[in-house]
């Protein structure tokens, strides 16, 4: 088997008759033996012997849990195979067939997946960090001597349709790879390259894409819901008809991409001159319980740097707008949508929030001091409360100091470096929360709920 230069995309060719003979499906004691062998390989220990699993019929056999780091699977297929909790960091997987196999929480870092196909895998929470996911072609000599593919390879990596939410596929290589109608909510795709990548109508609603490449790369029709791109490359990117609701876009140059017809928040010129209607026709619409006036509706808007403090916009819709920096100190926003708003920066001191939707909702650096985002109470006689939601909320380097939090939903949110000191955070839920560097020193936290907390300490 040989590779073809580095300046070409991958290729390796085998041999009809060695490498690449006929296959002979292998059977689930086998493959514990030889996993119980490349097991004491890796500590070292005595009948120890490196896996070495090249070109096997490995396909719906069950490799969970175990470590398979720096194995050979070179054209093997795992299709539909159970590598969940599997460690495979710097195996060869050159041309494998992964479709449809379970891989989540599986660890790939550094991995060969050059040409690998993955196509409706299950790669929640699977690690890729500086995996190499480019072109890679498997190759046999034909009945008449011509090089022809082998069965099933298509030299791209093929990640179509497949769902790696939560994956983190900071620093790998995807240039030239297929990753349509793929599901990658909450992805962390730092630095990936993405040259000439095929991402078209793919779901990355809350990833980071913080430094990516994404030169040539098509994102037609992609869901960009959240997400965070500050500085990356967007030259020659095909952003039709995508969905940019809610994206993150500092340092990025528009300039040469393509976002005909994509959906993008709309600046609303002369705001200020108009706030006092829509201010007032909002408050009769609460007065009459929605039978006059109406409701504050400024969904998609670009509405970065203007003032609402002490304003009443309770039940208002304000979900995906663009509020970077604004000034809502005091401002009443109880049961009022803010889901996938961007408040980066935003002075929120002593509002009220109480049951309000931020679900999504980006506040990195945001001001909630003193804010109330404990429950409403929809029904005093039923006792019915509405928590405040702030599932998947970004709020790295937030002030929360004496916010009231009590029973909010705080699930996977981001609290890196926030500073709660002195909050309320009785019988919230913060699972699954990451608190790196978080300051909690006065913080109540009797009855909350912190199971799979990250850096958790009070």
């Amino acid at each position: 088997m040989t590779e073809a230069p580095k300046k070409r995309p991958p290729r390796a060719t085998a041999n009809r008759m060695g490498a690449a003979s006929p296959v002979v499906k292998a059977v689930q004691e086998e493959i514990n033996v030889v996993i119980g062998r490349h097991e004491a390989f890796l500590k070292r220990r005595a009948g120890g012997l490196r896996a070495v699993l090249k070109f096997r019929d490995l396909s719906h056999l069950d490799f969970s849990g175990r470590d398979l780091s720096d194995a050979d699977f070179t054209g093997a297929s795992l299709f539909g195979c159970n590598l969940r909790n599997t460690k495979l960091r710097n195996c060869n997987l050159f041309a494998t067939d992964l479709r449809s196999a379970i891989i989540e929480n599986t660890d790939f870092h550094r991995a060969d997946l050059r040409g690998a196909l993955l196509r409706g895998a299950r790669m929640n929470d699977a690690i890729f960090t500086e995996a190499d996911l480019r072109c890679g072609e498997m190759m046999q000599h034909g009945i008449g001597g011509e090089l022809v593919n082998l069965a099933h390879r298509t030299g791209h990596s093929d990640m179509h349709a497949a769902s790696a939410q939560r994956a983190d596929m900071s620093r790998a290589k995807m240039s030239d790879s297929f990753i349509r109608q793929t599901d990658l909510t909450d992805a962390v795709l730092r630095n990936v390259r993405f040259v000439r990548a095929d991402l078209s109508h793919t779901n990355l609603t809350g990833a980071t894409l913080e430094g990516a490449d994404l030169t040539d790369a098509n994102l037609s029709g992609a869901i960009l819901h959240g997400a965070i791109l500050s500085r990356s490359c967007l030259m020659h990117t095909n952003l039709r008809d995508a969905d940019l609701i809610g994206v993150v876009l500092d340092s990025v140059d528009l300039s040469d991409a393509d976002i005909t017809n994509a959906i993008i928040a709309q600046r609303i010129e002369n705001l200020a001159e108009g706030i006092r209607d829509i201010v007032a026709a909002h408050f009769e619409w609460i007065q009459s319980n929605g039978r006059d006036g109406k409701r504050v509706n400024l969904s998609k808007a670009d509405i970065g740097g203007e003032d609402f403090s002490g304003l009443n916009l309770s039940a208002g819709d304000l979900s995906y707008a663009i509020m970077t920096s604004v000034n809502l100190v005091k401002a009443c926003l109880a049961m009022a949508d803010l889901s996938f708003v961007d408040m980066r920066g935003a002075d929120l001191s002593h509002a009220d929030l109480r049951g309000a939707n931020l679900r999504r909702s980006t506040l990195n650096g945001a001001t909630l001091q003193g804010a109330r985002l404990s429950p409403m109470a929809l029904s005093l006689s039923t006792n019915t409360q509405w928590p405040a939601n702030l599932e998947n909320a970004r709020l790295r380097n937030a002030n929360l100091t004496g916010a009231d939090l009590r029973q909010a939903k705080l699930t996977l949110c981001d609290l890196t470096h926030a500073d709660l000191r002195g909050a309320d955070l009785r019988q919230a839920n913060l699972r699954g929360s990451t608190f790196t560097h978080a300051d909690l020193r006065g913080a109540n936290l009797e009855g909350a709920e912190l199971e799979g907390a990250i850096d958790f300490k009070p």
